[in-house]
């Protein structure tokens, strides 16, 4: 042990003359090029002074323009030494006031579940003190508690735990809504894009191209979630808002907090302190849609500031299901007598005359949106405004959900994709298998089969709508890959496409290939 703490210590002197030694070594290598170097006997100035005697015109001018060169030189490398200090001071100075704020964020969401837990307790215990009778009345300004001796003792109004649910009740028990269609209601699939894109830019100031409109419109056709993309300010969010006042109803705008970790934030839960249930404002327009027979959307404004998969898997999973009547969610586990009429144990039924559409920025503010939202959504881009034109002042329409499914059973059944444009599907479908591992899923496939013939009767052209579904059902899976390691592979696939729908027949599809290409 003696040996090993003599090695040890003589080890451990050794290392700290060694460091003496570097960091000696240093400080007089800098004071050398300061002091000595620059004006010693034998330095820089020294030696310039001596050759200067000699310097011809031409010296000189070599000497000013070399030093010229030099001094920018330095003064370059210290500004960038500058300009990278500065970026990482400020970055690590945005990071720490990030840190701070999402710890006060943290703060504040406990001290809010903390206050609501002591309000819903507060209420139990006020309702404890009341008596059956009195629980189930007001009493009047002035008025004096009644004892229980004092009256006849009758079995209590039932409250029920769903107070908005129950309030759309009553209203449509009292004023039930039917869609009565006139001769000017019953529109074909042209006229519906082409009097909505009047609508909206004779009474709201909206335009839209037919193009954006016929995706929109056969988007809806295709499945019951439509996600509008794009940057900011573009009009995704007046696009549904507009539309459903062309219907004349209102489309529900529910904004998405970043704070939504599950359904509970969508659908609402059962507080267990006041036995009520916590509706929300987007439970609350679904079950509106089950008593109305017309077209009814549900805006989620800005989707993907929260994961999507957290608090709407459920809806992705249930709208899979090829039995409509299976699509119900469970909102409790326990039903009860008294609750709201369309629930049916405990559970609500998505109907058929409902979409879904969310509006999503993509931004560093926002979660990416997986391939498992995308392969059931039809989702659009929209990153240009719209420009203004004039158009003839339109009026709303009324129009029935079981109308306009029959206008797009009618378009499948009259334009149904030609086997010519199935066999190139086949051929791409192959190809793109082989080299990128990637396939047509029997879900895309049916997608596409619904989504064209629509866009056709609408009237795109069946080019338009397989660019449009191989752009984003296709292409954006190659997001996921290496693509360093594929430029062949795309340049490949872009010569097939060519080759087999014809030069510039697919834009959107070359498009999205070549931007890949460039941010390799």
């Amino acid at each position: 042990m003696i040996e090993f703490a003599h090695y040890y210590l003589d080890f451990l002197a050794t290392l700290g003359k060694n460091f003496l030694v570097f960091f000696d070594t240093i400080f007089t290598a800098i004071a050398s090029i300061f002091t000595r170097d620059l004006s010693g006997s034998d330095g820089y100035l020294f030696k310039l002074s001596e050759a200067i005697k000699a310097f011809d015109v031409l010296g000189w001018v070599t000497l000013l323009l070399v030093t010229t060169i030099n001094v920018l030189l330095a003064f370059f490398v210290l500004y960038r030494i500058f300009l990278a200090l500065r970026k990482f001071v400020f970055v690590r100075r945005k990071e720490i006031e990030k840190e701070e704020l999402l710890e006060e964020i943290a703060k504040l969401r406990d001290q809010t579940e903390q206050l609501a837990l002591e309000k819903n307790q507060i209420f139990a215990l006020k309702l404890n003190e009341l008596t059956p009778y009195q629980s189930a009345q007001s009493l009047l300004p002035g008025e004096a508690p009644v004892e229980k001796d004092e009256v006849e003792v009758t079995a209590p109004s039932v409250i029920s735990r769903f107070t908005k649910l129950v309030n759309i009740d009553n209203k449509y028990r009292f004023n039930p809504v039917y869609v009565n269609m006139t001769d000017s209601d019953m529109l074909t699939l042209p006229e519906i894009v082409q009097n909505y894109i009047y609508y909206a830019a004779s009474n709201l100031k909206l335009y839209y191209k037919a193009s954006l409109v016929r995706l929109f419109v056969a988007g809806l056709a295709t499945s019951k979630v439509i996600i509008l993309e794009g940057i900011s300010g573009t009009g995704k969010t007046s696009l549904p808002y507009s539309f459903s006042k062309f219907f004349d109803n209102n489309a529900a705008l529910i904004s998405v907090q970043p704070s939504w970790r599950d359904r509970g934030e969508l659908l609402g839960y059962l507080n267990e302190f006041t036995k009520k249930f916590n509706e929300t404002d987007f439970l609350a327009s679904l079950y509106d849609a089950t008593y109305r027979d017309d077209l009814n959307l549900i805006v989620l404004d800005e989707m993907n500031l929260a994961r999507i998969e957290y608090y709407f898997a459920e809806f992705l999973s249930v709208m899979e299901m090829p039995d409509k009547s299976e699509w119900k969610i469970d909102l409790i586990p326990a039903p009860d007598a008294n609750d709201p009429k369309n629930l049916n144990e405990g559970k609500i039924l998505v109907p058929q005359n409902v979409w879904f559409v969310g509006t999503a920025n993509q931004d560093d503010s926002t979660f990416t949106i997986t391939d498992k939202v995308y392969d059931r959504a039809v989702a659009i881009s929209i990153n240009e405004k719209g420009s203004y034109f004039d158009a003839p002042v339109t009026d709303v329409v009324h129009m029935s959900y079981d109308y306009l499914d029959d206008l797009f059973g009618r378009a499948r059944a009259e334009y149904a994709i030609s086997m010519k444009s199935l066999e190139k599907l086949n051929k791409l479908d192959d190809f793109i298998q082989q080299k990128f591992r990637i396939a047509f899923g029997n879900r895309i496939l049916k997608q596409i089969n619904t989504f064209i013939p629509v866009l056709m009767g609408l009237g795109g052209t069946e080019n338009e709508g397989l660019d449009f579904m191989l752009t984003t059902k296709i292409l954006k899976k190659f997001n996921s890959l290496n693509l360093v390691f594929l430029i062949k592979e795309l340049n490949e696939l872009v010569s097939l496409i060519e080759k087999l729908f014809g030069k510039d027949q697919m834009p959107m599809s070359i498009d999205y290939i070549r931007r890949l290409e460039k941010n390799v």
